[in-house]
């Protein structure tokens, strides 16, 4: 079996590596390409990702190149996982928005219309490639934000093999699974929502309902990304959000913490990136990996200790260190590896996945690509049913589809008036009069992209 990464320069390359590399031999895995257009970035990342993938598993092939094609050649399965225009066009995105008054969070936010547009355009051309090159049977995993509008307008221009990935749903139930001092993977959920707008209906452990408890236990919201909730929110609406809802309930709290930051959180990415990039550039990786993983680990944990904290006001603690050989739950890896896993050993199981809706949520329509619990069975994947959603969670999955479907017909129409359209219905924008100012500024933005928009 052969495993390709588009993107596999990215800073969280090794942690990629390690997640493929320690189930390597388990399912089959034989090649794993990573690729990358940044050969700066691929030169380090992607070298460090070959470092750590060949301590756990030296058997693995692991290759690193610039090539598309030759990445995708002959390929089981493709993660995409790209920034097209690099930090720098995430931190104007967001100040842009922001410069109107509304959130720029690249997946939730306005800003992630615009990053769309850069991502599909390209993302398309590396589809195109799959499906010449790859085996017929080739399956896309796209982790490229904004997932909800990116995974929509792939499906509707017709790349019926592509998924959307996620790790934050996983990632919460494994914190869930920790506070209760239970295996990593023991705790599901039944979900349903959008890519970063999607809810518990229930939290299973031990064949029980944990769920009402969680809601009731004050250690979660210390422990586990409740905290960026009031408790008394969650009784009140009897089920767990997504932790990118805090945008959506406290719109008013979130952006006044970001206009009031030194630095928007992608100005800190883009600033940690740039000074750990300098330091490892100055390192001879192959012959001193430990020293580049104590540079990579200082910096990555400014990241991650970062992670929301202008937003919600909250900073996470803690000594944040990258062990090669520890078992881990994968992150966004982990979601691709599970759908591999239950495929290549023809099992039947359930996973957290964007897929299509199929009539799963009322309301919606059959096509729109939804974050939903989906039986994978038989190369089938068929999304649970949820007949009885809470009203308003409902009304506010509908109002961003809703942006989203529009913002899938702008980009494959090339419309600027759609484009209007879409960012006016979207809840954190809610404005004909901010969209306009918005798509008039993201056009000149994105004008690479854009040439033949009307």
């Amino acid at each position: 079996m052969k495993l390709a990464v588009i993107g596999g320069g990215g800073v969280r390359s090794m942690f990629l590596a390690k997640s493929l590399a320690q189930r390597s031999e388990e399912l089959g895995i034989e090649i794993v390409s990573f690729m990358d257009n940044n050969t700066e970035k691929l030169d380090i990342f992607g070298k460090m990702a070959k470092h750590v993938a060949y301590e756990i598993n030296p058997d693995l092939q692991f290759e690193v190149t610039d090539d598309s094609i030759k990445a995708v050649t002959d390929a089981d399965y493709v993660i995409t996982t790209i920034r097209e225009g690099g930090d720098e066009m995430r931190v104007r995105d967001e100040r842009i928005a922001l410069s109107n008054g509304v959130i720029g969070q690249e997946t939730t936010g306005a800003a992630g219309f615009s990053f769309a547009i850069r991502s599909v355009n390209v993302l398309a051309q590396y589809c195109e490639q799959i499906k010449k090159y790859a085996k017929p049977s080739c399956k896309v995993f796209n982790f490229t934000n904004p997932a909800g509008v990116v995974s929509q307008t792939l499906r509707d221009m017709g790349y019926d093999f592509t998924y959307g990935i996620c790790d934050a749903p996983t990632g919460m139930l494994n914190s869930f699974a920790a506070l209760y001092n239970a295996p990593e993977g023991s705790v599901r959920g039944e979900v349903y929502g959008l890519n970063h707008l999607s809810f518990f209906k229930s939290v299973i452990l031990d064949g029980k309902d944990i769920m009402p408890d969680l809601i009731n236990n004050d250690e979660a919201y210390t422990k586990t990304d409740l905290r960026y909730f009031e408790k008394s929110l969650l009784q009140k609406k009897g089920c767990i959000p997504n932790e990118y809802l805090f945008y959506f309930y406290y719109p008013e709290k979130s952006l006044k913490n970001i206009l009031n930051a030194k630095k928007t959180r992608g100005e800190q990415i883009c600033e940690i990136n740039k000074s750990m990039i300098a330091e490892l550039k100055e390192i001879d990786i192959d012959n001193d990996f430990d020293k580049a993983l104590k540079i990579f680990e200082k910096w990555y944990g400014q990241r991650e200790n970062n992670y929301m904290a202008e937003e919600t006001g909250i900073k996470r603690e803690g000594n944040w260190t990258f062990d090669i050989h520890s078992r881990d739950n994968g992150g966004y890896a982990g979601v691709a590896l599970k759908f591999i896993e239950i495929e290549s050993k023809s099992l039947s199981d359930s996973m957290i996945l964007c897929s299509l809706n199929m009539g799963a949520i009322a309301g919606l329509e059959y096509n729109d690509v939804v974050e939903i619990t989906c039986d994978i069975s038989g190369g089938n994947v068929i999304p649970h049913r949820f007949d009885e959603i809470d009203e308003s969670n409902f009304e506010l999955i509908r109002k961003v589809k809703v942006y989203e479907r529009l913002a899938s017909k702008a980009i494959r129409e090339k419309s600027i008036s759609v484009a209007r359209d879409a960012l006016a219905v979207h809840p954190l924008v809610n404005s004909n009069e901010t969209a306009d100012k918005l798509i008039n500024e993201y056009m000149i933005l994105n004008k690479e992209y854009t040439k033949d928009w009307n």
